[in-house]
């Protein structure tokens, strides 16, 4: 009953998919492993993380002997999923973006993808909006420093508001941008400063992330199996484990985070 959950990411962006399943299952061990190291994989070739990936959580899993593992990173799940799911004999949830509910949602028929440089580009995106959104216009946007500023966010720094209205200005600003009123917050980061985003943008918009499906599907695959009384201390494993790592201490813990390890 103690095998934990684990979250996978290359930073903290899959602390917004751990808060929604600690909603939803609160007595489960929790184990955060963030690839410090390897961060940001956004700006990185499919080749790099395909090869990376499961190395990683073939090692993490051997280490912490999970019962289920969530790759919380739409990146690594978009172009590692497949062989991380064959490489290891236990149950693997990966991260999409949301684009089937904002096509529900969406009023105006346009959405827009916001996410990594390498997300945006994966075929799979193109899949999901030729199923999900073919009626709509889709325009995407990758934002490296998006990424930053929520990671920067979380460590309590001082971030311009301006980073937040350039993110969304790389998507509002292209040709029918203007008719947008669903953005798809296709990196596990993003959701951290969807506050910060609202407040940026020159209209109202509806935000969309996967984080509360993700959960749902969780708790569906250990339906039924035990868990302790008390979730206890949660884990938070690096990578690189250095003074930025550290810093994020106070965040980690409200996260129910309160051991951090290096891998």
């Amino acid at each position: 009953m103690h095998a934990p959950l684990l979250f996978f990411d290359s930073g903290v962006g899959g602390l917004s998919v751990l808060a929604a399943t600690r909603a939803l299952l609160p007595r489960a061990p929790l184990v955060y492993a963030a690839d410090s190291a390897g961060f940001p994989y956004g700006t990185k070739s499919e080749a790099e993380i395909a090869a990376r990936v499961p190395a990683l959580l073939g090692r993490l899993a051997e280490r912490y002997r999970p019962r289920l593992v969530v790759i919380a990173c739409n990146t690594a799940s978009t172009i590692a999923l497949p062989v991380v799911r064959a490489a290891l004999d236990l149950p693997v949830v990966g991260t999409v973006p949301a684009i089937k509910p904002a096509a529900l949602l969406s009023r105006t028929r346009a959405i827009g993808v916001l996410g990594t440089e390498a997300t945006v580009r994966q075929a799979y995106v193109d899949n999901l909006a030729r199923d999900f959104a073919s009626d709509c216009l889709v325009l995407r946007h990758g934002s490296a420093d998006l990424v930053a500023a929520a990671e920067a966010r979380l460590r309590g720094e001082p971030v311009e508001p301006a980073r937040f209205a350039g993110a969304l200005g790389g998507l509002l600003d292209q040709p029918g941008g203007e008719r947008i009123d669903t953005v798809v917050l296709a990196c596990t980061h993003f959701p951290l400063v969807a506050t910060e985003l609202a407040a940026a943008s020159p209209r109202a918009l509806r935000f969309v992330d996967g984080a509360e499906g993700i959960a749902r599907r969780v708790a569906a695959l250990t339906e039924g199996q035990a868990w302790p009384e008390a979730a206890g201390a949660g884990v938070a494993v690096f990578t690189r484990l250095g003074a930025s790592e550290q810093a994020l201490a106070p965040a980690l813990a409200r996260f129910g985070l309160t051991r951090i390890e290096a891998l």
